[in-house]
């Protein structure tokens, strides 16, 4: 198994998205991109610790590869809005995909230039190297599966 970052947005919604990805063996929401050390929702929610709410996905890669969650992450979220999705604004909702090798950063790079051209403006995503996650509030994991079964 290996793992992948990604931020698009509110995590809920991203994290459902990469669940229902066959190849996708498990997710958590947390934080990442930040400068602060186990920060909370509401430390993020301030905008001060730099951190943006991120996916974490474990991954089978002989059923699915990195490329391929690089494009389904793309179709995920609008990749030219800055530091935001939809209503959510802020740096916590910013896109960006964090690299764990240098693989994963190659094939970032590849993906966003190829579909660059698919965008009438720049594509914002930051693709940066993992740093540090933190998982969320348990409050936070698979909260939209908690949400449909109340």
């Amino acid at each position: 198994m290996e793992k992948a970052l990604f931020a698009a947005g509110c995590f809920w919604g991203v994290e459902a998205e990469f669940q229902a990805i066959e190849g996708v063996v498990d997710t958590r929401v947390g934080y990442s991109g930040g400068h602060t050390q186990n920060p909370t929702y509401e430390d993020v929610c301030s905008g001060e610790t730099g951190y943006a709410e991120t996916v974490e996905v474990t991954y089978d890669p002989a059923v699915i590869s990195y490329r391929e969650l690089v494009k389904a992450f793309f179709k995920m979220h609008d990749p030219t809005q800055e530091n935001g999705q939809g209503p959510d604004s802020g740096e916590q909702y910013r896109s960006a995909i964090f690299f764990f090798t240098p693989e994963q950063e190659k094939r970032a790079h590849e993906v966003t230039e190829e579909i660059s051209s698919d965008y009438k403006k720049d594509i914002q995503t930051e693709i940066t190297p993992a740093g540090p996650f933190y998982e969320a509030e348990e409050y936070h994991q698979d909260y939209l599966k908690k949400k449909r079964r109340t």
